[in-house]
């Protein structure tokens, strides 16, 4: 069995029809389909050409969510990312799990510090629930743009992230995104390359962090975690083996790279397993 622990409806041009077909040619049998809600200023309007929404609350909403449960409801879990500063977020969420079966609190990318108070609420309510929390992390770099903005960056960096994991105990956070994986290597690289290359070094941030905290998982979804473990693939595969039991294997697009590479690796059997459903069927049984 295979679970796609984070992709989107629409995404890319991947209306319903193709999204399941897709799922079949790469033997995905279930997807975690996630939201992405944010207000307009924070998101590059150029996002909307590969997802075209019009009137609604974000660039994901949950009503496209909504639509693919309905239409397939064996093939998908439904996630759900209220934003956390608005002040009805925890009372959308709660409706959301009773009347739609919400299992996943995600994805959350916004321009918020994610130990904000608001946040933690929201993270402490999806601990009480046992939803798990995704959440995006993207530092500021330096772009060439002016307009909309320089550049987008979500989560206010991973000391932000490990404030917030630190104060909900009871919830379980998946790191994601370029900001996260980058720390992947105790190199100063993170806020300096969105794909950082080269060999991994001793003293790297998440390393730590999952070692300490039993409620951080990982998800491999997008560029980021898969650069991050093929950088420097005998680290790589190191690391996969330690943290097996807190790696899910995710997406967040429709090519079959990382599944490719993983299988190149030579893992374990039951650690392949765990990557590929169990850490998964653990925290959002089907």
């Amino acid at each position: 069995m295979i679970i796609d622990a984070h992709n989107h409806p629409e995404w890319h041009g991947y209306t319903i029809k193709k999204f399941l077909e897709n799922m079949d040619r790469h033997n995905i049998d279930v997807t975690w389909l996630l939201t992405w809600e944010a207000p307009e200023d924070e998101y590059p309007p150029s996002i909307l050409s590969s997802i075209p929404h019009f009137g609604q609350y974000g660039p994901i909403p949950f009503n496209m969510v909504i639509e693919y449960i309905k239409q397939s409801p064996d093939r998908f879990v439904p996630g759900y990312a209220p934003d956390p500063r608005r002040p009805e977020a925890i009372d959308l969420l709660a409706g959301a799990i009773s009347l739609y079966g919400v299992r996943v609190y995600g994805e959350l990318k916004l321009r918020i510090t994610y130990d904000n108070p608001d946040a933690l609420r929201v993270f402490r309510f999806c601990g009480e629930k046992g939803l798990p929390v995704v959440v995006h992390i993207d530092y500021e770099f330096d772009t060439g743009s002016m307009y909309p903005r320089p550049s987008y960056w979500y989560g206010g960096g991973i000391e932000a992230f490990e404030r917030a994991i630190l104060k909900c105990p009871e919830t379980i956070f998946l790191g994601h995104g370029p900001g996260f994986w980058a720390h992947i290597s105790g190199d100063d690289k993170y806020d300096k390359e969105v794909y950082p290359a080269g060999e991994v070094k001793d003293g790297g941030k998440i390393i730590e962090m999952l070692r300490k905290y039993r409620n951080l998982y990982c998800d491999l979804s997008a560029g980021s975690g898969l650069n991050a473990i093929k950088r420097d693939p005998e680290f790589g595969k190191k690391f996969l083996i330690e943290f097996q039991d807190r790696i899910l294997f995710a997406r967040d697009y429709f090519d079959s790279n990382l599944k490719e590479f993983l299988e190149s690796l030579n893992l374990p059997q039951d650690v392949l397993e765990k990557i590929y459903c169990k850490n998964a069927l653990k925290l959002v049984p089907l």
